[in-house]
């Protein structure tokens, strides 16, 4: 299953020596990936997928606790970087599903 939107790149900064860029996935996706998924998830509830931003491909996890219960995606550095991206930038993003 494939997931494609508009998200907003935002800063998880709860440790202070560490910053991590995520996208929070739509309500309405994380609900049927959580439908979908039930059962099958990795540890810390993730799920492997194939993410797509700008003319990057990789394959990562998504995983809960974003608000309102949606998943959210890690944007990696090497990513952010190629694509010169920041904090902030609203940026379309595919998601498919892999492994389940």
């Amino acid at each position: 299953m494939v997931f494609v939107f508009d998200a907003e790149l935002w800063l998880w900064d709860a440790r202070r020596a560490e910053t991590w860029t995520f996208v929070s996935l739509p309500a309405e996706a994380s609900q049927q990936i959580r439908e979908l998924t039930d059962g099958s998830r990795r540890g810390f509830g993730s799920v492997r997928v194939r993410a797509t931003v700008g003319g990057s491909t990789w394959a990562t996890s998504i995983f809960p606790g974003g608000g309102g219960g949606a998943f959210v995606l890690p944007i990696k550095r090497a990513v952010r970087k190629a694509e010169a991206f920041d904090v902030g930038d609203i940026e379309t993003v595919t998601v498919e599903l892999i492994d389940i």
